[in-house]
């Protein structure tokens, strides 16, 4: 994966996507990075106006088009300006989705970063809007900001199961948060563990073959470290059992985590020009339930 060179806020000028505006300069402003802004004027939704309205909605349209453009420019400047960058500024008419992609493409952006709508149970009204359905789409890493950004990421949780995508979401987490405390993850389950009693197993030797299967765990953690060049001070290793969102989750309460970086799984299709990935159940689950910022990697 190359390393981060371009970063593509896309904003509808809500509240929640000033967020993820705001966390992309910052961390345009930390890493050295390229920041980008994108804002696309619905171009079904203007040419409905005018269908509709005629004349009027041709006034509509460009009083609409004037006070989007002036608002989308206050927000480049107050994203930017206060960390001393400049950011690009990309006010399109088209289709939402298609014309985030075209720029993702155009610009070789490299992490895409959006906002997250909705709080409590109003998240999953998340599924099927802008948001997700980008992370179905693109193929380059996704930022789902749901904080109110204040400071650079602090402390950072990423899932490892010892994959590639995993080794990969770990190399973008250090890109991403390079001074953040990070608490490497690892879940697991006993093999034939309920099989073991059936078959009349004793209660310590299920206990000495769970043991096991955690020792190991650790040590591959510090070896996963060791190949990612991760100083020891700034990392600790969480080996548990149990479900992997709910762990996750417990986690992120835990140290207050304010990011979890993790890969995204599923079957890949064709959908004209564009390949749309299917979100596995855990990463769509964290993507909902999870109440610091998501970064999702793609899983090729």
């Amino acid at each position: 994966m190359k390393s981060l060179h371009t970063i593509l806020a896309a904003t509808d000028l809500s509240a929640s996507s000033r967020r993820a505006a705001i966390r992309a300069a910052m961390i345009a402003r930390k890493i050295g990075a390229k920041l980008e802004l994108i804002h696309v004027l619905d171009q079904k939704e203007l040419n409905g106006m005018l269908q509709l309205f005629g004349k009027k909605g041709k006034l509509w349209q460009e009083r609409i088009k004037s006070q989007t453009q002036k608002s989308f420019l206050q927000l480049a400047d107050h994203c930017s300006k206060p960390l001393g960058i400049s950011a690009g500024r990309h006010l399109v008419e088209g289709e939402v989705l298609e014309s985030i992609t075209e720029q993702v493409e155009a610009l070789d952006v490299n992490l895409l970063v959006v906002g997250a709508r909705g709080e409590g149970l109003m998240r999953e009204q998340l599924l099927g809007t802008t948001a997700e359905r980008l992370q179905r789409i693109n193929q380059c890493p996704i930022l789902t900001v749901k904080q109110t950004p204040r400071k650079v990421y602090q402390s950072v949780i990423v899932p490892i199961d010892f994959s590639d995508w995993s080794r990969i979401a770990l190399r973008l987490a250090l890109e991403v948060a390079p001074n953040a405390e990070l608490t490497l993850l690892h879940t697991y389950e006993v093999p034939f563990e309920a099989k073991m009693r059936l078959a009349g197993e004793k209660e310590e030797e299920i206990q000495r073959y769970r043991k096991k299967i955690r020792q190991e765990a650790v040590a591959r953690l510090h070896q996963t470290a060791t190949d990612a060049g991760i100083d020891s001070g700034n990392w600790h290793p969480v080996v548990i059992r149990g479900n992997v969102v709910d762990r996750i989750r417990e986690q992120e309460k835990k140290q207050g985590a304010d990011l979890i970086v993790l890969g995204r799984h599923g079957l890949g299709t064709k959908v004209g020009a564009v390949k749309i990935f299917l979100l596995g159940s855990n990463t769509r689950q964290l993507l909902i339930y999870a109440r610091c910022d998501v970064l999702v990697v793609p899983h090729n």
